[in-house]
């Protein structure tokens, strides 16, 4: 996935301070996006980030798009990496990748990761992941220059039209309650709520935590990124977000331990500190559950066209995690959050 020797030359030629030779370890990948830390000789670390291989939708992993996201925030107060350069030739390396900075933290993406910390630090990090919501969702996107980066309005109707769509691309089996949530969201589609930075996939596990001081230290995984309600993301937050001594929605969700707020608390410190009014976010959590499906159907669709390669890889658990995220979705429409 890393052509090493033409890579090696462009990094050199590209990224001011960086020495060959390079070291490349794959710190995330198979399924999404996937991430390289990269050591150079002076004992620098940068990482590298290209799509994935294999059989995508189109409009999945554009990495010029991502950069330019991640360019944008960066000259704001939400944490983020320093993007360092941006490679269109796809003779480097058969994909488009780009380098940004090396962020160090820790990504709690399971209960294991934050059994360790004391209560006090899940809750200030819980808390502070709000805060950076709240920064984020204030961001001038005409400021920063993402103003074109999508249209402003009907981001629900939007949403629905394009993942309905890429279920229809993706899907290997007929599920007819996806179709029967499509069909309850198109019928309720309350009014936006504004038109921010929506990151899409906004959780703890796509953060580089802080332990330390229990706080973000970068936000990460921009791929989803649109102009969109903000209500979105506080609602994807509750497909994940599991209150304390309850069983875990998601496996890779580290909340659900003592000292994490419940996600009715982190609701209404999202709407005090925004100012925004956070009534029918059972819908949103419905919606952010029902897109999830879309997108883990496009996964295991990527299984069985062979894209996974060889991974030691059970598809059994995402074939019926689709079904369970329905299930979620038709329940939140019922019945909220």
């Amino acid at each position: 996935m890393i052509h090493e020797e033409r890579v090696s030359r462009w990094l050199e030629d590209n990224v001011d301070g960086l020495v060959a030779p390079f070291q490349f370890e794959m710190i995330a990948g198979g399924r999404s996006n996937i991430t390289y830390r990269v050591h150079d000789a002076s004992g620098r670390t940068v990482v590298l980030r290209r799509p994935p291989t294999g059989h995508v939708l189109a409009t999945a992993h554009d990495m010029g798009r991502e950069h330019r996201i991640i360019t944008a925030v960066g000259t704001t107060d939400v944490p983020v990496p320093r993007t360092l350069g941006m490679c269109n030739d796809t003779s480097v390396n058969e994909a488009p990748f780009y380098v940004m900075s090396f962020v160090d933290g820790v990504v709690l993406d399971g209960q294991a990761k934050a059994a360790g910390l004391s209560p006090a630090t899940r809750r200030s990090l819980a808390e502070d992941l709000i805060d950076v919501m709240v920064r984020l969702h204030a961001v001038d996107v005409d400021a920063v220059g993402l103003g074109d980066l999508a249209k402003r309005d009907a981001y629900v109707e939007r949403q629905i039209k394009r993942w309905s769509t890429q279920w229809a691309n993706s899907k290997q089996r007929e599920l007819p309650e996806i179709d029967e949530v499509e069909r309850l969201l198109r019928a309720g589609v309350p009014q936006q709520r504004g038109t921010v930075i929506a990151h899409g996939d906004y959780r703890l596990g796509n953060c580089l935590a802080d332990v330390g001081n229990g706080r973000i230290a970068a936000v990460l995984d921009w791929e989803l990124c649109t102009l969109g309600d903000p209500m979105a993301d506080i609602g994807y937050l509750g497909v994940y977000w599991s209150d304390p001594g309850t069983p875990a929605r998601r496996e890779n969700d580290p909340s659900g331990l003592d000292g994490f707020p419940t996600y009715r608390e982190m609701v209404d410190m999202y709407s005090k500190k925004s100012g925004r009014d956070c009534g029918n976010i059972g819908y949103y959590v419905a919606f952010s559950s029902w897109r999830l499906a879309v997108i883990s159907e496009g996964v295991y669709a990527r299984y069985v066209h062979g894209a996974m390669g060889k991974q030691d890889f059970d598809p059994t658990p995402l074939r019926r995690g689709v079904e369970l995220l329905v299930e979620a979705a038709l329940s939140a429409l019922t019945s909220g959050v």
